[in-house]
């Protein structure tokens, strides 16, 4: 498609329909973070609204959509009650948006080009498998947790898998399950169904909102009934609602800017900043390559974009915002095609909080945890295990240990350990021999086949040591065109030791090579 076609008004048919599955998405995650994060609730709703409407209008990702991460839930649990009051707190979040404009300004986003696909594609797979594992006890009813909790440890001090195990101590929600099992059933249908692929209209009705309003109508009549199956309040979502429209402004916080001198506050805010750029730099990473049309984003402007959007939020009494995988995957599998869908997504998590905060309360959490376990399923479906098991097992180990690592671990923590074993396989798949060794009688050639990086000294090493006393040895690097400082160094305290071993040596090199000046002028 070029690139004309993807001018957001001529795409609204497909970006509103996207819009409204990623606000269904995002309303519960915003609130549940905010409350595991100590924030008050409708921080979280701001923080989704800025990251929907300003991240979205400035950045250049078609289809990333930013908002409050779960990954920083610890990180501002810890700051809030490090620090003396929320306004203090958001002085922080305002300075950590600051620190991710000069970020974009040095590009620093080119470090997300060196994370091999193996880690992203294992990550992906992660997530998927956190939000099936994550969302099962709410889709039983048992909402013990906050909808937002990604974490493998909680702050309850379950895990992932003991949460899991709970369940069978508990009472499970009829109710719920009934809503949670049908939505599951209806959604893989409706991705599947030839009624929808052939009618243009049902192409534009989104799935998950079906779900919504039939889990809304399934449970108000199971209260008309009278029946045991209703699901009570603390099972559905909870928007802070308010009175009047003086009520609605005192909701906003603002900096409290006399605390800037407080090296507290700048550590928090460094830790923020660059934290929340790693989580972007990742998730558009990610999202870029779930992209249908394989568009690139450029990460340096993301990561002002990202800054200035902490800023907004900071300002505005919100917590800090990235680029968030979930929000975005949702996202891409509902079919958008530009950055309309999450501005959408933002003004409709404003104004509906706003306006309807009685009506979106009414929402059962086993629906939204079945809209969110269709989409787990979609990032780590068995397709994506088998692909990477006919690449080899250069693509597989590091993919399976990024997912590992990041179950029982975190995100950032996972992805870096996928890193550490990515790279290995990667020194290992592209080392080769450099070295060709010839010799008649009492006369060596070493030939340099090729460029020597660090990877080489243990060869290089190994090779002079090889050569025995009163010989000559012509030492050809003709061949190359970058040898690593460390081999020159090799090379250099071999011939000086050559001396004393009866041995002669010459080299083969032309002068406009980067090292030519160690070896002539010695």
């Amino acid at each position: 498609m070029a690139a004309h076609q993807f001018n957001p008004l001529k795409n609204l048919k497909y970006d509103l329909p996207a819009a409204l599955v990623v606000f269904l998405v995002a309303l519960p995650l915003c609130l549940g973070v905010a409350l595991a994060s100590g924030a008050p609730p409708f921080a979280g709703i701001i923080a989704g609204a800025v990251g929907g409407i300003v991240i979205g209008a400035l950045s250049k990702s078609p289809l990333s959509v930013s908002g409050p991460a779960a990954g920083l839930t610890t990180i501002v649990l810890a700051a809030i009650q490090q620090l003396p009051t929320f306004e203090t707190f958001l002085l922080a979040v305002f300075l950590a948006g600051i620190i991710q404009v000069v970020l974009g300004i040095l590009r620093a986003g080119i470090i997300g080009d060196f994370i091999p696909s193996s880690v992203i594609k294992g990550m992906l797979a992660a997530i998927g498998i956190i939000l099936i594992l994550k969302q099962i006890p709410h889709a039983v009813g048992y909402d013990k947790d906050y909808e937002g909790d990604f974490g493998f440890a909680q702050l309850d001090g379950e895990n992932t898998f003991s949460e899991l195990w709970h369940l069978l101590d508990n009472q499970f929600t009829s109710g719920a399950i009934i809503i949670s099992v049908v939505s599951l059933l209806f959604l893989f249908w409706w991705d599947g169904t030839k009624l929808r692929r052939q009618n243009r209209l049902l192409q534009m009705l989104p799935g998950p909102l079906v779900v919504v309003l039939f889990s809304v109508l399934a449970n108000q009549s199971f209260g008309v009934a009278g029946s045991a199956l209703l699901i009570g309040p603390e099972h559905l979502v909870s928007l802070p609602r308010f009175g009047s429209a003086a009520d609605f402004f005192a909701l906003f916080r603002f900096p409290d800017f006399s605390m800037i001198g407080q090296a507290v506050v700048w550590k928090i805010a460094l830790t923020i900043g660059l934290v929340a750029s790693m989580e972007t730099l990742l998730s558009i990473e990610a999202i870029d390559k779930l992209d249908p049309f394989k568009r690139l984003t450029p990460t340096n402007r993301e990561l002002w974009v990202q800054g200035v959007g902490n800023m907004t939020s900071g300002l505005l009494g919100g917590m800090p915002v990235t680029s968030v995988i979930v929000r975005s995957s949702a996202n891409v599998d509902s079919g958008a095609r530009t950055q309309a869908s999450s501005i959408v997504h933002g003004l409709l998590l404003l104004l509906c909080a706003i306006a309807i905060p009685g009506l979106l309360n009414k929402i059962p959490l086993s629906a939204l945890a079945a809209i969110l376990i269709a989409i787990g399923y979609k990032l780590t479906k068995p397709a994506i295990f088998i692909q990477k098991y006919k690449k080899g097992w250069s693509h597989l180990v590091p993919f399976l240990i990024t997912i590992l690592a990041i179950l029982f671990t975190d995100l950032l923590t996972g992805v870096l350990i996928g890193l550490v074993i990515g790279a290995f396989f990667i020194v290992f798949e592209n080392y080769k021999s450099g070295i060709t060794i010839v010799h008649e009688e009492n006369r060596y050639l070493l030939r340099f086949r090729k460029d020597l990086s660090f990877i080489h000294k243990f060869e290089v090493k190994q090779a002079l040591r090889a050569i025995p006393d009163n010989t000559s040895v012509f030492i050809d690097l003709s061949k190359t065109s970058f040898v690593d400082l460390d081999n020159v160094e090799i090379i250099i305290d071999f011939a000086e030791n050559a001396r004393h071993r009866g041995i002669t040596v010459e080299y083969k090199i032309s002068e406009g090579h980067p090292a030519a000046k160690h070896f002539l002028n010695g």
